[in-house]
């Protein structure tokens, strides 16, 4: 009993720590500083540094957490639509919009590494089954990978600006891509966007 208590409050602690960073981040931008998060979570400074090492490791923690919580729901949900081709469109115009609401978090997470296309792959690896039932109803090419889908979100992300925080019209550009096409697409190995850390 008295080693549980202990290791669950270190883990009460771990995620305060990772929500007050995700709060924190979204309210005042990339450039926080750890004691920030630290106050924000009411728990010492010693203690985040103990847990997480550094404030990339606070940023990786808690950009994975939000793309679990936030992102990876939206593949889920697309899974259950009658209409693949548009379920695939809408969870990849919902994640880039809730990636561009946080600007803070997304910059931090590009800055500390945390933010690269096998990330997004990861959580979109449930876009998959979608992907295939509109690929058989002939509704996007035949050629493409959810790791394509990930690297359209990077892309995306890459066009918003401060007066334009959803580039929707850019997305759009990008999603009309997917149609089919008797175009054969190159391998992606070798292009820097698709490297891992890139």
């Amino acid at each position: 009993m008295h080693e549980q208590r202990p290791r669950a409050d270190a883990l009460r602690n771990a995620d305060k720590i990772v929500r007050a960073a995700i709060a924190v981040l979204r309210e005042r931008g990339p450039e926080v500083s750890l004691e920030e998060v630290a106050r924000q979570a009411g728990i010492g400074s010693a203690t985040v540094y103990r847990r997480f090492g550094d404030r990339d490791g606070v940023i990786r923690a808690a950009f994975q957490t939000y793309f679990a919580e936030e992102v990876e729901p939206l593949a889920l949900a697309a899974r259950d639509a009658a209409d693949a081709g548009g379920a695939l469109a809408e969870a990849l115009t919902a994640a880039v919009d809730t990636l561009a609401a946080h600007a803070g978090l997304l910059k931090a997470a590009r800055q500390s590494g945390a933010f690269t296309v096998d990330i997004a792959e990861r959580f979109m690896g449930p876009l998959g089954t979608v992907l295939a039932r509109a690929q058989e109803a002939g509704q996007v090419r035949a050629d493409l990978r959810v790791r394509d889908l990930a690297a359209i979100i990077v892309m995306a992300l890459a066009t918003a600006h401060s007066g334009d925080p959803a580039p929707r019209r850019y997305l759009a550009l990008l999603l009309s891509s997917l149609r089919p096409s008797d175009d054969l697409l190159p391998e992606p190995s070798g292009h820097p966007l698709l490297k891992p850390g890139a």
